[in-house]
């Protein structure tokens, strides 16, 4: 077990969502900024004015971005890397809160892949939630989310997304998808992908043996051929794949029972073929304490289940669960050696 308190890179995500609202109020906590060293990446404005709208002091140092070496001035474990980008952010998908959450993944990036020693190396990146359509409005529409574009920056050939709460493991086969192409997206290899991915992830977390229930496409897993071929013909070759390598995988299961089973303790994680199919039970049963990790890549990193919800921004109304759920994990996996 790695004894170190961890360096976490905190991006805020879009300027004009409830990401520094939501970061603010998740390292109010002292016992949390006790275990870890944070660096929240974005413009110190927005984070003023979300401390100012939670009645909630500044806790922390502040030091320009491009700095070769953080300041910790006074011993605060926060330090906020200034992107001056402006007093005001609108509270919608816009193309400059667009470019500039980019670059702060972006940055995040670089950091956690320096070399040991760096004063500017972190050993975590948890990402504050993005809006797509910004992105896409910024001309960085080829990235569907944080995942891909992590992937793509780090070289990783395979990867996913996995959700973790306290009552559910989840991870996808597909993800950001419309669901008129997940038919022909689904392979035996990505069913297999997220069966060994997600059964790596659960043994890094701490689960000895995963037990893994493996969803079906169709309504009643295929009902054996009659609501669809996809079960016999791509996911029952991916679950016999993965238990001829020694992973107790298992299914396919009808996607409306099998969330029940791992509920009550009969599964340590369970497949979903595609994005909707698995976040709605995990968002039902633990909104606010849900946390996505990207699986596959050679570095952590960990984002609150949520989005931006700007209809809510600047309104003091966020729970602040999922990123402070999103943060602890981080310091766990960094303490397990990731």
């Amino acid at each position: 077990m790695n004894t170190r308190k961890p360096t976490i890179a905190v991006t805020l995500g879009d300027p004009g969502g409830i990401g520094p609202e939501v970061i603010v109020k998740a390292l109010a906590d002292p016992d949390l900024r006790r275990r870890g060293r944070f660096r929240v990446y974005g413009p110190a404005a927005a984070l003023d004015a979300a401390a100012s709208a939670a009645g909630i002091d500044p806790y922390w140092n502040r030091s320009a971005h491009s700095l070769p070496v953080v300041s910790t001035a006074g011993g605060q474990n926060v330090t906020v890397l200034d992107y001056a980008a402006g007093e005001t952010f609108p509270r919608e998908a816009n193309r400059a809160s667009g470019e500039l959450s980019f670059r702060l993944v972006e940055d995040s990036i670089v950091d956690a892949r320096r070399e040991q020693g760096d004063d500017r190396r972190v050993n975590a990146v948890v990402t504050g939630p993005i809006s797509k359509l910004a992105w896409n409005m910024a001309g960085q529409g080829q990235y569907p989310g944080h995942s891909e574009l992590l992937a793509m920056r780090t070289g990783a050939k395979r990867f996913g997304m996995m959700f973790v709460s306290p009552r559910l493991r989840v991870i996808l086969a597909t993800a950001h998808l419309p669901l008129m192409d997940i038919r022909n997206a689904l392979t035996i290899e990505k069913v297999f992908d997220a069966i060994d991915l997600g059964n790596d992830a659960c043994k890094k977390l701490g689960v000895a043996a995963p037990r893994i229930a493996v969803c079906g496409l169709n309504p009643h897993a295929g009902e054996g051929g009659m609501l669809g071929d996809d079960e016999m013909r791509v996911i029952e070759p991916a679950i016999r794949a993965a238990r001829e390598r020694g992973i107790d995988a298992r299914g396919p299961f009808p996607g409306d029972t099998v969330f029940n089973a791992a509920v009550n303790g009969h599964f340590d994680l369970v497949v979903a073929m595609y994005h909707d199919q698995g976040l709605i039970p995990v968002k039902l049963l633990d909104r606010d304490r849900a946390v996505n990790v990207t699986v596959g890549l050679p570095m952590i990193r960990t984002s609150p289940d949520h989005g931006t919800a700007f209809d809510i921004a600047g309104s003091n109304r966020a729970d602040a669960g999922s990123m402070k759920a999103a943060m602890e994990l981080a310091i766990q996996m960094c303490a397990r050696g990731e």
